[in-house]
């Protein structure tokens, strides 16, 4: 599980201060991030909601790592923002 170290390491957080949050065992976590084990569907869950990301984005199904709806709304915007711009610039073509 790759993408729990990212998210970890992108937080600058260590493997203990995951553990200790979201109650699972360090040693556990390591094994997750190596690719020893797979984590279950509770500590699945339980990492996203921690990291705030989806379920779907920690198990490498999507790119897209939102998990809320403001963060949603945000994205949204920012592509209809990318797209006005595209289309003023093809309109003056």
């Amino acid at each position: 599980m790759n993408r729990i170290r990212e998210l970890r390491e992108d937080r600058d957080l260590r493997q203990i201060d995951v553990s200790n949050a979201v109650g699972i065992d360090q040693k556990t976590l390591s094994n997750y991030e190596t690719g020893k084990t797979n984590p279950d569907s509770y500590a699945i869950v339980t990492l996203a909601e921690f990291f705030g990301v989806t379920c779907d984005y920690l198990l490498g199904i999507t790119e897209r790592s939102l998990a809320n709806t403001s963060d949603i709304l945000n994205e949204l915007e920012d592509i209809k923002a990318r797209i006005d711009t595209v289309e003023k610039y093809l309109r003056k073509q």
